[in-house]
């Protein structure tokens, strides 16, 4: 269990870099790039004081040695020059193992402020090389911090959904045991740790012997297309004690050179992002598909032995999209493999993403003796589904893991617990879904319910005329059949649904969720009886018949909702139960939607540059650079509606975040002509924390920057695209943060911008 004090000095080491260093995957890999530098300086003292020699910092390396980079008569500026050379050479040092090496391949310092790397280094020293638990669970914290990225669809799984996994799999001793897209290795390090657990005595992991501890080293094997994860996660697994880690770069969907490799065990939370235009994999996989998640699961089934067990987290998709290549799968699952299906909350994955996911487990042993798929759902996990996932009493875990560990046992257990379908109705279903709702015995389309009109079910709650303006109150949003505006006022509704009073469209219904004031242009509806239906189905319906709620509006010029019309409305009500199944189901569906548009906004595309390419001149490739320039007046001139005004904390890596923008009036922007963007200028800032980052402005309204942003304007031969993208990739952030100007201030001018050099 991670302690006190390494949790905090890992804080302190995030909290020293985040102003020079804002990306957390680069705080990750300065922070593990230091700490294996003074491991490797921490394991030259021991084998000194054992009376060996020490083999790291010697020879043409022994000037680079951790005791004298903190040397008190060391300056700032020669220790920054001293680290950022070692740094940069280590991975040539013969003597390294390969883990290490990894560690320092195309290593460099990001920035180029010698008292924040005095205070780093400072941090660092207080960490001390050893194979306990202690350090282990430290580096896994830090490692956490990953979750934010979302890059390519890949999200930090909680750990404790990991450790269910793999308790329900049970991996063993003999098991060689893989995740085809690793990551940081949490999934390989959790049945690592399982195995240890499962066979100890008195001391962790004392029942294998000297053999088995080989064997069990050399079974676990870890697979990820980038590069930076490989390297975390050699350095994950080192640091719990796997001294030569299994970890390897390479393309699961369409490498070959591993194909014929088959597991006793396969964990994984495969990425759920496919690239534009699809993946394109080789010809060996046995479905037909260009989806990231077809393809992992296709290839987790396929790359199981005859007695392989595995344990899948997948999106929405893999259980109910009607896609051919998901029927085809599925039906290979169920003939194969699959013996359960476990449902996860949509909030697991908070705060990095909404999407809604199940877990697959596979067993091909007990498939063939199964007649029967169990479906189990996770309503809480130990912890509440908001951006914060405080910890909760509430926790289905123990009790879903005793029912499937008793299922897997005896092929029966507690159907209270978990649900059945037999293999073959769902083999002879027409989507071969794997939602145990779509099995339930209820046809909605066919049932008669008794039909209520909504002068039975519900009261009109009217909104309120806003006379003047609180300015003392807080700000709350104002809706009503108007579209929302901003005022200061007490807000006397929260998370319902409101209809517009002007049947202006008939999209007259919507959702707001928080708190807000509802204006005398909209109304909202509130249940008489609770029994009798409950609110979200009462919703669901509301949304789904607006239509009709529209032709209720009468009048000429501008339709007004008739009341009497919209109560006399009729919807059909069946039992409570049967309520809530139909508000699933269409839930579901809303889930993969809202999860596929996560995933589009999460990800970033990045890619290593080789530096042995021909290089160019930034400057022969713009037609135009400029910087922005504050308006007169600077902040005050901001407005509420008015120009987009771009500063440089839009400009994030890879895309403009335009939610917090500023606003300029017409005039002012028409004044600042300099600074006017066109669609597709790239933007570079080019002062302060968030030096480098580039985006693309790829809009058609018109916008303006400020001073700390620079407009780059491409000639007909470069993407504007590839350079936003290049620009982000290591070979240029590194000439980038090589460049110092304008004293203690780390600034861009528009020569060093046209100096920069880039593959063309």
């Amino acid at each position: 269990m991670l302690d006190a004090s390494t949790k905090q000095k890992i804080n302190s080491l995030r909290n020293i870099l985040v102003g020079k260093v804002p990306d957390p995957k680069s705080q990750v890999e300065q922070i593990t790039i230091a700490l294996f530098y003074k491991f490797m300086w921490d394991i030259d003292n021991e084998v000194k004081e054992l009376g060996g020699n020490p083999k790291f910092f010697v020879g043409d390396f022994e000037k680079y040695s951790w005791g004298n980079l903190l040397a008190p008569n060391l300056g700032g500026d020669e220790c920054k020059k001293l680290y950022s050379d070692a740094i940069e050479k280590l991975e040539n040092n013969p003597e390294i193992p390969g883990v290490f090496r990894d560690i320092f391949k195309r290593a460099f310092l990001p920035y180029n402020d010698s008292y924040t790397l005095k205070l780093f280094l400072k941090e660092i020293n207080d960490f001390h090389y050893s194979n306990s638990e202690k350090l282990g669970d430290g580096f896994e914290y830090l490692l956490s911090i990953l979750g934010t990225q979302g890059d390519a669809g890949q999200f930090r799984t909680p750990r404790h959904i990991i450790d269910f996994i793999t308790e329900i799999v049970n991996p063993q001793k003999e098991d060689r045991i893989c995740d085809p897209a690793c990551g940081t290795a949490g999934f390989i390090i959790s049945a690592y740790k399982h195995i240890l657990k499962t066979n100890t005595k008195k001391n962790l992991g004392d029942l294998l012997n000297p053999e088995d501890k080989k064997r069990l080293g050399n079974n676990l094997i870890g697979l990820d297309i980038d590069p930076m994860m490989v390297k975390l996660a050699n350095a994950n697994m080192y640091l719990h004690g796997l001294n030569e880690p299994n970890i390897f770069e390479y393309d699961s969907l369409t490498s070959e050179e591993r194909w014929d490799d088959t597991y006793d065990v396969v964990l994984a939370n495969p990425p759920f992002m496919t690239p534009s235009g699809g993946i394109r994999p080789h010809k060996r996989f046995a479905v037909n598909a260009t989806k990231a998640e077809v393809l992992f699961t296709s290839f987790i089934n396929t790359h199981l032995s005859s007695t392989g067990k595995a344990g899948i987290i997948v999106p929405e998709g893999i259980i109910f999209q009607s896609g051919k290549a998901y029927k085809d799968l599925r039906r290979q699952l169920i003939e194969n493999s699959l013996i359960g299906v476990i449902s996860l909350p949509k909030g697991v994955f908070n705060p990095y993403s909404p999407v809604k996911t199940s877990i697959l487990i596979l067993n091909k042993e007990l498939n063939k003796k199964a007649n029967k798929i169990f479906f189990a759902k996770i309503e809480n996990d130990g912890f509440d589904l908001g951006a914060q996932r405080r910890e909760i009493d509430k926790n289905d875990l123990p009790i879903i893991l005793n029912a499937i560990n008793e299922y897997c046992d005896k092929l029966n257990g507690d159907d209270s617990i978990l649900k059945y379908i037999s293999k073959q109705e769902i083999l002879n279903s027409n989507d071969l879904n794997l939602n145990y709702n779509s099995y339930l015995k209820y046809d909605y389309s066919k049932a008669e319910y008794k039909l209520y009109s909504l002068d039975d079910i519900i009261d009109i709650e009217y909104g309120k005329r806003i006379v003047k303006k609180n300015d003392s109150g807080t700000l709350y949003p104002v809706y009503g059949g108007g579209g929302e505006t901003f005022r200061t006022d007490t807000y006397n509704r929260k998370n319902r649904l409101i209809i517009s009073r002007f049947a202006m469209s008939p999209k007259c219904v919507r959702k707001v969720f928080g708190e807000f004031f509802l204006n005398d242009s909209g109304f909202t509806v509130k249940i008489k009886d609770p029994i009798l239906c409950k609110e979200d189905y009462l919703n669901f319906i509301l949304i789904n018949i607006q239509d009709k709620i529209y032709k209720c509006g009468k009048g000429a010029a501008q339709k007004n909702i008739n009341f009497d019309a919209f109560l006399n409305l009729k919807i059909p009500l069946p039992p409570l139960e049967i309520q809530k199944e139909i508000v699933e189901e269409q839930e579901q569906y809303q889930k993969v939607i809202d999860g596929a548009k996560q995933i589009l906004e999460n990800y970033k595309p990045h890619f290593e540059i080789d530096e042995k390419l021909t290089l160019s001149k930034l400057g022969n490739l713009l037609s135009f650079v400029s910087s922005g320039s504050t308006p007169k007046g600077g902040k005050s001139s901001y407005v509420n509606e008015g120009v987009v005004f771009i500063r440089s904390q839009n400009v994030l890596v890879g895309e403009l975040k335009l939610s917090n923008v500023e606003h300029i009036p017409k005039q002012t922007h028409f004044s600042m002509k300099r600074s006017q963007l066109n669609k597709n200028d790239v933007l570079l800032n080019i002062t302060g924390a968030s030096i480098g980052r580039s985006a693309l402005y790829h809009y058609d309204f018109e916008a303006n920057v400020n001073q700390h942003v620079a407009i780059l304007r491409v000639k007909n031969n470069l993407s504007p695209k590839f350079l936003v993208a290049v620009i982000n990739s290591n070979l240029v952030q590194k000439q980038i943060f090589g460049i110092q100007s304008g004293g203690t201030r780390e600034a861009l001018n528009y020569n060093q911008i046209k100096e920069l050099k880039i593959p063309l």
